[in-house]
């Protein structure tokens, strides 16, 4: 999760001012010690300290606060609502072109992930804009850079325009621009080279192709683990070129988040995406506000509600949903499931977007390859069998044969089979509850017998290692 350090400790300094009826000046300046301290460990730039801390105490002073009801809550509020600010109030869009083709370049150190952020980005855009994206190969110096652009292209069924290294990477760019309009594409997003360090060579060559092609979008890829350093780099690139925005990589790293929070304050440059993963789907949009809730372990359920909209299809979901109420629930509607959560990213990313629960997820172990053993266990069953889950709960033989066959132990495929039994019966429960009926302190229904013997014996989750 971004931001997990820091996350922790600005919740632990503000739990101990809330839910106060009365505080006082030395209650906040308390409060504001351990703050700063948090987002200096942090890696937030000192100066960026230096006006949060000051704005959230003049204001957490206010004689409407002090006097307030609930003092505590307010000043939380007055914290949230200055990260959110901090990092740029809302969501900084995509500039396209009012018609005909759109042009994005991306800029970027070796290394900062700008290769795979070109296919991640026109992926992104391709699906939620509607673009039909080209990519131009313009990176002609690093070794396999034209080569890794082709790959991720191809994983995409993105098409990928280059010439190889021995043209002029601006004649590449020009011809492959006019080689996206003949196409009909109307979005094309070029990949430049990158260095270990800034030179004077790198930033004429872009400025040469930004001279002669106008982009709509010059976006600066920085890798989040760069800490203050990254203010330097987007200084100096934004000295030579009119950067529009930045997309922050490797967030989903042990990062401490201190670029996110230090950018736009020292830049004025947007952050517009982050990339939250290896996978060439895991982009999302920068968003202040949701990022403020999970910083202050408010959870985000918008991005949650977006994530399972578009992974999950919802006819599917409405046919297994028919399935548990008639008890035909089976092991190929699990696997579904499994693979739409997988989709989604990982469990614990997940989890960190339910409201309250980000915090408690720091120490708890949630191994992701443990649904690829499932996956693997339900793989080695017969079509029958995965159809009728009853015929591998009373059969030992199959479940030996099924163990043998995934590679997994007899007392894994056995787990399987028992949690599956209890999972499918609170499912039917659940799904058989009528929403009308329950009042404000309706509770669940109760687990069957068979679930209440296994308590507290492993029964109740689904860890299968």
């Amino acid at each position: 999760m971004p931001f997990e350090s820091l996350s922790e400790k600005l919740q632990m300094s503000l739990r101990r001012i809330t839910g106060r009826g009365r505080l006082n000046e030395n209650d906040i300046d308390e409060m504001m010690k351990e703050v700063r301290l948090s987002l200096l460990e942090a890696d937030v730039n000192y100066k960026v300290v230096k006006m949060f801390v000051n704005e959230v105490k003049e204001k957490a002073l206010g004689e409407k606060i002090m006097k307030s009801l609930t003092p505590g809550d307010q000043v939380v509020k007055i914290v949230h609502d200055e990260l959110k600010k901090l990092m740029g109030d809302e969501e900084a869009k995509i500039n396209y072109a009012s018609s005909g083709l759109s042009t994005i370049m991306l800029v970027g150190l070796q290394g900062g992930g700008k290769t795979t952020h070109c296919g991640k980005l026109a992926s992104y855009l391709r699906k939620k804009d509607a673009k039909r994206p080209l990519l131009i190969a313009g990176d002609i110096y690093r070794p396999a850079a034209i080569d890794q652009l082709c790959q991720v292209g191809k994983q995409l069924g993105i098409e990928v325009y280059q010439e190889g290294t021995n043209k002029k990477v601006v004649d590449i760019v020009e011809n492959g621009i006019k080689y996206a309009k003949k196409m009909n594409n109307d979005l094309v997003i070029i990949d430049t080279a990158g260095r270990l360090h800034i030179d004077e060579a790198l930033m004429n060559e872009l400025d040469q192709i930004e001279k002669k092609i106008h982009p709509n979008e010059i976006l600066l890829t920085i890798d989040a683990m760069m800490g203050q350093d990254a203010i330097n780099v987007i200084t100096t690139f934004n000295e030579k070129l009119p950067i529009t925005g930045c997309i922050l990589t490797k967030m989903d790293g042990d990062t401490r988040g201190g670029a996110a929070l230090s950018v736009r304050y020292l830049t004025n440059i947007p952050i517009k995406f982050i990339g939250v993963g290896e996978k060439l789907d895991q982009i999302e949009v920068f968003h202040p506000d949701r990022m403020a809730d999970r910083i202050l372990g408010m959870g985000d359920v918008v991005s949650l509600i977006e994530k399972a909209t578009e992974n999950i299809d919802e006819d599917e979901a409405m046919k297994i949903m028919e399935k548990i109420q008639k008890g035909t629930y089976n092991y190929n509607d699990f696997l579904k499931q499994l693979k739409w959560l997988k989709r989604m990213g990982s469990m614990k990313s997940l989890l960190s977007m339910i409201p309250g629960l980000g915090s408690k997820l720091k120490d708890l172990d949630i191994d992701d390859k443990q649904f690829t053993n499932i996956e693997v266990i339900i793989s080695s069953m017969t079509p029958k069998e995965r159809k009728n889950p009853d015929l591998v709960a009373k059969s030992p033989s199959r479940r030996n044969r099924i163990c043998k066959g995934s590679g997994r132990s007899y007392q894994e495929v056995n787990a399987l089979t028992r949690k599956f039994d209890d999972m499918k019966n609170s499912l039917k429960q659940m799904a058989g509850m009528d929403p009308e009926k329950m009042g404000p302190n309706a509770r669940p229904p109760m687990p069957t017998q068979k679930a209440r013997k296994g308590k507290g014996k492993g029964r109740g989750d689904f860890r299968i290692r």
